[in-house]
Order: C-alpha cells, then sequence, then structure tokens
C-alpha cells in the first residue's frame, strides 16, 4: 500500500457510517466548483447554511487530495436530492464543473479511489443502497460523470 493509499484509507476508516436509519440509496453528488478549486466540508456548509439549509447537506465529502470529510451525521437525515433524502446517504466530490462552470468530470486519482473505498464500506455495511448518481434522479447534470 502506497503512503497516499494509506492516508486515504485512514480518512475513511475514522468516518461515522452506521446509522439506524434505514438505508436504501446511497446518492453520488459535485460541489460544482471549478476543477483544481479545493474546497472543504466548512465551505459547503457555510453555502448550504446561507442558502436556509439547517446543516450540510451531504453526509461525506471528497476533497482533490482524496481525504473524506464527514458533513452531516449519518443518523440525521440529508439534504441532498429532494424526495430521496429520508433513506440515503449523500456523497460529494468537489469539482465537477470546468473553468466555464459547465459540467465536467473532474475527478482527481485520490478522488476516484477515496469514492471507491468509500462505497466499498458503505456497501458492506448497506448491502442492499442501490448507488445513484444526483441526475439519475433530478433535472441535473450533477455529478458530471
Amino acid at each position: 500500500m502506497t503512503e497516499e493509499t494509506g492516508r486515504i484509507k485512514a480518512s475513511v476508516d475514522r468516518l461515522k457510517l452506521r446509522t439506524a436509519r434505514a438505508i436504501n440509496l446511497i446518492v453520488l453528488h459535485c460541489s460544482a466548483t471549478p476543477q483544481g478549486r479545493d474546497v472543504t466540508v466548512a465551505d459547503i456548509r457555510r453555502w448550504h447554511l446561507e442558502r436556509g439549509f439547517a446543516d450540510i447537506g451531504y453526509h461525506f465529502v471528497i476533497r482533490l487530495d482524496g481525504t473524506v470529510e464527514a458533513g452531516c451525521p449519518v443518523d440525521r437525515i440529508g439534504a441532498h436530492c429532494k424526495g430521496h433524502n429520508r433513506n440515503s446517504i449523500g456523497i460529494c466530490y468537489v469539482g465537477g464543473a470546468d473553468a466555464s462552470l459547465r459540467s465536467k468530470d473532474t475527478r482527481t486519482p485520490q478522488q476516484k479511489q477515496a469514492l471507491a473505498m468509500l462505497l466499498d464500506r458503505l456497501k458492506s455495511i448497506y448491502p442492499e443502497a442501490a448507488v445513484r448518481k444526483h441526475r439519475e434522479l433530478a433535472a441535473t447534470e450533477c455529478p458530471g460523470f
């Protein structure tokens, strides 16, 4: 295991992933920020609070370097996909837009690795949960891939 893979795995391993909520869906999102611009859970939380949310809508955010940060606690219903929040977990990767803010797959290799690790862990806990892109559930181009 490389040092980078170990760092990404450690960020996933320290997350609280279990909840008493019935989870049957994992929804993939992007932050819709330009490629290469890193943002944090704190940034997205601030944006969501400014829009009137009670907290960040996503349960997990994957930074450009593959670090996975906890957002809304999994014990709480998120606010990431209207009509699908009650029984879902929302994962957001940072990026998803080009310099003109058009939808684009901007995932770094580290983000792809972190997403795969996080999904593997979540699917081991919630094996019946379907994994869907936000655009499969709503009229959006999110997550850009």
